[in-house]
């Protein structure tokens, strides 16, 4: 029978020890993360300022934006001072806040990207009843729903990790993962499991088919059109399809990566995969939206 471990800490494996080029890794590491919190922060106050951006498409990317400071928020500080210690222990309970944050942040990031589809949909296919079936009042609500729906998940999916005997404390990532932590379990982990595949069916897939139908959807509509239309529709969608495919890659990488044995594997290229999740997706969203949507780009600089 394996030892029941009573640590009240996990200790982080995947850290690597670079000697001297740990300085310079920690000052890179906190200009990007002050770069995504201005980048993000500067969409959203452009957005909450503007009246004229008071429209459902806007109040979607300043939600994603919003959800890009949560997220990096909940990681960078923590991932910062362990690049600056040469320990990398972290107690049981910031371990598991540490999850709540990473992983709403992933969840919020796909079901908003979802309720996008659905906005862009509305658009391009409904065009004449788009802002009777789009308001203000409703975006509003979508958003708070893309929300508060994964909070409910992830609650009772980390709260269910946090009540097992765990006979480990090794994690083999630069933060704390949900399934990383339940493979340390003592016991059998079924109710853990099903809750886990439930909230993934519910906050990844189904959204994820969802997005993929309504586009194509709008590709058959824009098949029969002029180029002119055409022109339109691709204009007002890229954002959102680049948005949707950097997110997909990098969710699909960490995903990988935690059922991968990373003893396997180099752990740089490791390290890398695992910070593709809660770092690009931060860093291109703002660059992606305010540089291509005339709009708002237009609205920064006027702040600016």
């Amino acid at each position: 029978m394996p030892n029941l471990t009573l640590s009240p800490y996990f200790n982080l494996t995947m850290f690597v020890n670079i000697g001297p080029y740990r300085y310079p890794a920690l000052a890179a590491c906190l200009l990007l993360y002050v770069f995504i919190v201005c980048a993000n922060l500067v969409v959203v106050l452009t957005i909450c300022r503007e009246k004229s951006l008071h429209e459902p498409m806007y109040i979607f990317i300043a939600s994603l934006s919003f959800n890009a400071l949560y997220g990096s928020t909940g990681f960078f500080p923590r991932f910062l001072l362990d690049l600056a210690s040469d320990a990398h222990l972290i107690s049981r309970a910031a371990c598991f806040t540490q999850i709540y944050f990473i992983y709403t942040y992933g969840c919020n990031e796909m079901t908003t990207l979802c309720v996008m589809a659905y906005d862009r949909y509305l658009a391009v296919c409904h065009p004449l009843h788009y802002h009777t079936r789009m308001t203000v009042k409703k975006a509003l609500t979508l958003a708070g729903l893309a929300w508060l729906i994964p909070a409910f998940f992830l609650t009772t999916l980390i709260y269910l990790s946090a009540t097992l005997p765990l006979c480990g404390n090794e994690i083999q990532k630069v933060f704390c993962a949900n399934w990383n932590v339940v493979k340390l379990s003592c016991v059998p982990t079924v109710v853990n499991n099903a809750v886990g595949m439930f909230m993934t069916i519910c906050t990844v897939f189904l959204p994820l088919a969802y997005v993929l139908y309504t586009y194509t959807r709008i590709m058959n509509i824009t098949r029969r059109r002029s180029a002119e239309f055409k022109g339109r529709v691709f204009q007002s969608c890229l954002p959102h399809m680049v948005s949707f495919v950097i997110y997909s890659i990098a969710a699909f990488s960490d995903i990988a990566l935690s059922r991968y044995n990373v003893e396997d594997m180099n752990r740089f290229v490791a390290i890398i995969l695992s910070l593709e999740f809660v770092v690009i997706p931060p860093l291109l969203n703002p660059l992606v939206y305010g540089m291509k949507l005339s709009y708002i780009r237009r609205h920064i600089f006027k702040m600016l």
